[in-house]
């Protein structure tokens, strides 16, 4: 049974001849004929009584019982149509980006704004470390993934979204804690508690590129940990983290931007795949409002610059 000898039946049915159906149709009158008497043959049923002449037709009881089938079956098979045309073009479908809980603010932003000018098209947000999220683009499983820091992987391309400042803890009455923005050359003498390079080296090779005269301090652990330790300790020490969640509300403490380096931040796509829905979705990003002046709250704090409204991808 094929959709045309449904869209024949349904023809026949409502114009209640085969000649008329055939005009309707655009088509000759023995096509629609033909196509009716296979149909009838493939379903074991008379659909239709045929009169004198025989191009005057009437539906049988088998038939009017089989046409609102007939007739859903080809709305949906129109809908599967404009489904596929609406995915090819962008404007719905799914799109699986893999994410982190750190980029949540920016990413509820950059969905609403796509809600409200493409509302069938859905993001479904899949969590994962950042070397997990890369291996799911290139293996298929996510169609896009945000990562922080990277700036060429292999069998990706990546786009620039965003930067965001590294965040620096130090003990509130610390002379340099007045300072809004801190340059990490002015922390370098003030003992630093950085995260192993083993641990993440991202981090660790951008902190000690940005500070390369830094003072190694106190072992980090964990970075609750580690801030509790600081806001502890006798010696004054600082330690620096990215953006990720609320901020540490510990009194003896301080969070500041660094004034730099800023981190870059990527939507990761394999190079065959910036399909229109995830291209609709990196524009989503590079487009997101900046958050209001201060960091989760914290005076001082310093948003993200605004990013670039066309990413271009880097080799990977």
């Amino acid at each position: 049974m094929e959709l045309r000898q449904l869209e024949y039946f349904v023809a026949v049915a409502e114009e209640l001849g085969l000649r008329r159906a055939a005009e309707r149709l655009e088509t000759a009158e023995e096509a629609v004929g033909r196509q009716i008497d296979r149909l009838e043959g493939e379903l074991g049923l008379r659909l239709f009584d045929r009169g004198k002449p025989p191009r005057h037709v009437r539906l049988t009881a088998a038939g009017e019982r089989l046409l609102p089938e007939a007739r859903a079956a080809l709305a949906a098979a129109e809908r599967v149509r404009e489904t596929a045309a609406g995915i090819v073009g962008g404007t719905e479908g799914l799109v699986r980006l893999g994410t982190s809980r750190a980029f949540a603010d920016r990413v509820y932003r950059a969905l609403g704004a796509l809600a409200e000018r493409r509302p069938r098209l859905r993001v479904r947000l899949e969590r994962a470390p950042q070397e997990g999220r890369l291996a799911a683009v290139r293996s298929g499983t996510f169609d896009a993934a945000l990562v922080r820091t990277v700036c060429r992987a292999e069998g990706v391309a990546l786009y620039p979204v965003w930067t965001e400042p590294l965040l620096a803890a130090l003990p509130a009455g610390h002379p340099l804690a007045a300072l809004d923005e801190p340059h990490p050359a002015q922390l370098a003498p003030l003992p630093l508690r950085l995260a192993p390079r083993e641990t993440n080296p991202a981090l660790h090779d951008l902190v000690t590129s940005a500070v390369p005269d830094w003072t190694p301090g106190p072992p980090f652990t964990t970075l609750q940990a580690t801030l509790d330790a600081l806001a502890a300790a006798a010696e004054p020490s600082w330690t620096v983290f990215h953006p990720a969640g609320a901020l540490p509300r510990d009194r003896r403490l301080v969070v500041r931007p660094l004034k730099a380096p800023r981190v870059p931040v990527s939507l990761a796509v394999r190079p065959d795949r910036l399909t229109p829905a995830v291209r609709a979705l990196l524009e989503a990003l590079t487009a997101t409002a900046e958050p209001p002046r201060g960091l989760a709250g914290h005076p001082g704090a310093v948003p993200p610059v605004p990013a670039p409204r066309t990413a271009g991808a880097a080799s990977g």
